[in-house]
């Protein structure tokens, strides 16, 4: 899989809404009403990065979770990322 060039990058993001590039990576910061919740949204983002053979890096911080891609075999920004990162939402 090869990295995104700048425009490639740009436009994915466009359709890719409340995600941010910092650097290599995207990332986006989910809060939810309480640990609970936050909780179950990380089971279906894990749900659908194995299905995607994809997966993010994750911190959850009480009823905030933020989601970081990129793909590190490739030293950047793939398609995959952004395909992952719509899915999730």
């Amino acid at each position: 899989m090869s990295r995104l060039d700048e425009a490639a990058i740009a436009q994915a993001l466009r359709q890719a809404p409340g995600w941010e590039r910092t650097g290599s990576e995207i990332t986006r910061t989910y809060r939810f009403k309480d640990f609970r919740e936050a909780l179950a949204f990380v089971n279906r983002v894990g749900d659908l990065a194995e299905r995607a053979g994809h997966h993010p890096d994750i911190d959850i911080r009480y009823n905030a979770v933020k989601l970081t891609l990129s793909t590190h075999d490739a030293g950047g920004l793939t398609s995959k990322d952004f395909e992952l990162a719509r899915a999730i939402g």
